[in-house]
């Protein structure tokens, strides 16, 4: 275990068993050719070795036990229920490396934890941009992730980003794994998903709807947060005959589907599945509107408290998710959630990196709204 090719380590952190079964995924693509994509080239190395454990009062310790001097370093982590701890182990790994004269360190964060905090709301504050901040105070040099929330994440950090995209897996997946596709329609659950929706359809050649008039979560109401004027009117900090016009109020209209579902497959999708609740009511309209069989699909399963229950009680057919978060216990109490494997990817980013080559054959026939 203590094998390393060319100055290349490779970490895994101790978030989860799952964290480590993505770290062995990637590594194993040192001794198997990539084909997809036309990637034939290996990896060649095995995880290095790091114990990385919780003492009794809860405080996370990071021991690398071998060389990483002069060496590119890559740490792999997972999001686990405990997010926190997760973020923790991944700034002390990253220090100990930094203090250890890594060369570089390159941190891959399949799922960007608190991505969804990405804007101002009220008095809140942007916590995204604080774990950008922290990370790269730690001493990351370099961050691989996949599908942020909003894209935009990537300019709260002053290094390098990669964002890659998990769509051509799941439209692989579409493709062989959905019987007469071609009579499948791709759904937004709401407009905020319209452009995902869109790029999906477009590639596979099929027809979109909308669902519009849903109740908003707390995500899409109040996005730009300076939304606090005073209950009553007053006239002492302005000048009496200054008014200052009142935002109108929104109100949800009445749900409807922008599009022909009838005697059609729905495959809704999304970057997060969170809390299915606004994904099982999705699926109720649809199937009002005629639809026979409804998919869902994300890059992201976080699929928190309740949700493999919700999710069997509905009339969702299938949920397709990728291993960039793990959910084994939730598949296990929910046949109807899939894995997708999008190790390859990551670990021909990581390939690329080392070597110094570029990054754009990753990114072919991605838009700019992609």
């Amino acid at each position: 275990m203590n094998h390393t090719k060319g100055g290349l380590v490779i970490f895994s952190a101790n978030s989860h068993p799952s964290s480590r079964e993505l770290s062995r995924r990637i590594s194993e693509r040192g001794f198997n050719v990539l084909l997809f994509l036309g990637m034939k080239r290996r990896l060649g190395v095995e995880l290095g070795k790091v114990q990385v454990y919780q003492e009794a009062n809860r405080e996370t310790r990071v021991q690398i036990q071998e060389s990483v001097r002069g060496k590119d370093v890559f740490i792999i982590q997972t999001v686990s229920k405990d997010v926190n701890t997760t973020i923790m182990e991944m700034l002390i790994m990253v220090y100990a490396c930094r203090t250890s004269c890594a060369r570089s360190i390159i941190g891959v964060l399949p799922y960007f934890p608190y991505s969804k905090q990405c804007k101002m709301r009220k008095r809140g504050s942007i916590v995204s941009k604080l774990l950008a901040s922290m990370m790269c105070k730690a001493g990351l040099t370099h961050l691989i992730t996949m599908d942020l929330h909003q894209k935009e994440i990537q300019g709260f950090f002053n290094i390098p980003v990669d964002n890659l995209r998990a769509s051509p897996f799941l439209l692989q997946y579409i493709q062989e794994e959905i019987p007469d596709y071609r009579n499948a329609v791709i759904v937004a659950k709401s407009p905020a998903s319209a452009k995902r929706a869109q790029s999906f359809a477009e590639r596979l050649r099929l027809g979109i709807a909308v669902i519009h008039g849903e109740a908003q979560d707390a995500e899409s109401d109040l996005v730009d947060g300076r939304h606090s004027p005073p209950m009553v009117r007053t006239t002492g900090a302005i000048h009496p005959s200054l008014e200052i016009p009142l935002l109108i109020p929104k109100e949800k209209p009445p749900i409807t589907v922008v599009g022909d579902v009838g005697g059609r497959i729905a495959i809704i999708v999304d970057d997060i599945i969170d809390d299915v609740d606004s994904f099982v009511a999705a699926a109720e309209t649809l199937k009002e509107r005629g639809a026979y069989k409804i998919f869902v699909m994300a890059t992201h399963g976080i699929l928190s408290s309740d949700a493999p229950r919700l999710i069997e009680e509905s009339a969702i057919d299938e949920v397709v998710v990728t291993n960039t978060i793990p959910h084994e216990l939730q598949k296990l109490q929910c046949p109807k959630i899939k894995t997708v494997d999008i190790s390859m990817i990551l670990a021909e980013a990581i390939r690329r990196i080392h070597n110094g080559e570029s990054m754009s054959y990753l990114f072919r026939n991605i838009g700019m709204d992609d």
